[in-house]
């Protein structure tokens, strides 16, 4: 759905709700630390600065920290990232670089086909709104994929971790560990035990098809666009397209307030738990944009955080 239909769902939304107009407000954090985060492509980059086209098209300077961090299939020197390498920069201070995550993709869908014996090429499906996808996994990282992956096989879910290489996916690490139902198999949700809750904790994850704010996985009927209805394993409200969802990182304590702007239906597949720093409740809530993900605190490579989420 288009960003301008995805605004106009939103502004007329807090009409018949007699609410104001909010607009996505950006990640606090409990001790007032500033994290903020650029996308683009690196254009230069010396032993202290980085020159980065923004998604605009405009030229940032970044310092870069002496602890910086950069990962490109793994860590890698931020100044050994490649000219025109796509960017998500984690900054603090306003410009100042903390880490660099270049090339990042993330393979999430109901497995098709395997084929090969070292290399493995992997079909997946995406779901409706992505469409078919086909990954590599290379034979050096086949072990770490099995270990959290055991069921290589159509109809079980897959989610991986990578980078797009020469305009091929593929895949490096894990994303989560791979749920052992098949994918129509999906768990009924927990029964619930009256009242409204105003916070419904989960797991949040980022997908790099989201479009600057959030997919959520139990839209109303007319917004789907999914062929195959909707499904979540967590207990979660119907919402609609241009809703504003609050989002608050429970590891990191950070929140914010991002624009739901896509459906979540692959995502309310997998009745899995995040790990990032105690364990979550089952079901994936939210699927965030990269850099909405990375704003409010999270890690590219670790795939998700303990999540809540409510009204904006």
């Amino acid at each position: 759905m288009s960003h301008a239909r995805v605004e106009r769902r939103h502004l007329l939304s807090a009409a018949a709700l007699g609410r104001d107009v909010q607009t996505p407000r950006p990640a606090d954090d409990d001790d007032g630390t500033a994290i903020d985060a650029v996308s683009g492509q690196i254009v230069d980059a010396t032993t202290h600065l980085l020159v980065v086209e923004n998604d605009d098209g405009q030229e940032e300077r970044l310092v870069i920290a002496p602890w910086a961090t950069a990962w490109r299939g793994g860590p890698v020197p931020p100044t050994r990232l490649p000219i025109g390498s796509r960017v998500i920069i984690r900054t603090r201070a306003g410009r100042v670089a903390d880490c660099v995550w270049a090339d990042m993709t993330r393979m999430t869908g109901i497995i098709l086909d395997v084929r090969g014996r070292r290399d493995l090429t992997v079909e997946i499906d995406g779901g409706p709104h992505r469409g078919r996808r086909s990954i590599v996994i290379p034979y050096r990282s086949t072990g770490r994929i099995l270990v959290r992956h055991p069921r290589l096989e159509p109809g079980y879910l897959f989610d991986a971790i990578g980078t797009m290489q020469d305009g091929a996916a593929v895949a490096q690490v894990p994303a989560t560990s791979q749920p052992p139902y098949r994918a129509e198999a999906l768990p009924p949700p927990p029964p619930a035990f009256g009242g409204t809750r105003t916070r419904i904790s989960g797991t949040a994850v980022w997908s790099d098809y989201t479009d600057h704010g959030a997919a959520y996985p139990m839209l109303e009927s007319s917004d789907t666009g999914c062929d195959q209805g909707v499904v979540s394993c967590a207990r979660l409200p119907y919402l609609s397209l241009g809703s504003m969802l609050f989002v608050r990182n429970v590891c990191a304590r950070r929140s914010g307030t991002v624009p739901i702007v896509g459906c979540g239906c692959m995502a309310g597949h997998f009745c899995d738990r995040c790990l990032d720093c105690d364990t979550s409740p089952r079901g994936r809530i939210v699927e965030l944009s990269a850099l909405s993900y990375v704003r409010l605190g999270g890690d590219l490579t670790k795939g998700c955080f303990n999540a809540q989420v409510g009204l904006g």
